[in-house]
C-alpha cells in the first residue's frame, strides 16, 4: 500500500522542465515514463538506469528500465545507447551490442578510460534530483 491507498503510486508523464527540476502530469505507466525521461538525454550526455529510474518516479526499479529499453528503443527511437550502469561502464556484453553502443557514444564525443568507463562526472545527464 502506498501513498494514494490503492496500492500504486499515481502515473505522470513529464510536462516540462522547469530550472532542471522535471515536473510530471498524469501518464499511463512507469513504462511510458522511462520512455519520456530517455527521450530528454542530450547527444553527448548519459544517464544510469537508477537515475530514469529514478526520474520517472521509482528508484527501485533499475532493472524495469532495462525491459523497457529492451522492448521500445527501436519502436520508440528512444537514443538507448545513452544508457549506462551506474559504474559508468556499457552493460551489454561483447558481440550483444556492447560494440555498437560504444561506437555510438564515441560518435558523439563520449570518452572512455582504459578501463572502458565512462567520467560519469563529466558526461552524465546533469538533471538535479
Amino acid at each position: 500500500m502506498n501513498t494514494n491507498g490503492v496500492g500504486r503510486l499515481p502515473d505522470y508523464r513529464l510536462a516540462g522542465n522547469a530550472g532542471n527540476r522535471y515536473v510530471w502530469r498524469m501518464a499511463d505507466s512507469f513504462h511510458q515514463r522511462v520512455i519520456e525521461v530517455i527521450k530528454q538525454i542530450p547527444r553527448g550526455s548519459v544517464a544510469t538506469y537508477g537515475q530514469i529510474a529514478a526520474l520517472a518516479g521509482n528508484p527501485r526499479a533499475a532493472r524495469q528500465v532495462v525491459r523497457t529499453l529492451h522492448s521500445a528503443a527501436e519502436k520508440e527511437h528512444l537514443p538507448w545507447h545513452r544508457v549506462i550502469n551506474w559504474k559508468g561502464k556499457i552493460s551489454l556484453k561483447p558481440g550483444r551490442g556492447y560494440e555498437q553502443q560504444k561506437a555510438l557514444l564515441k560518435k558523439e564525443r563520449i570518452v572512455f578510460d582504459s578501463d572502458d568507463r565512462i567520467d560519469l562526472e563529466r558526461y552524465q545527464w546533469p538533471v538535479l534530483f
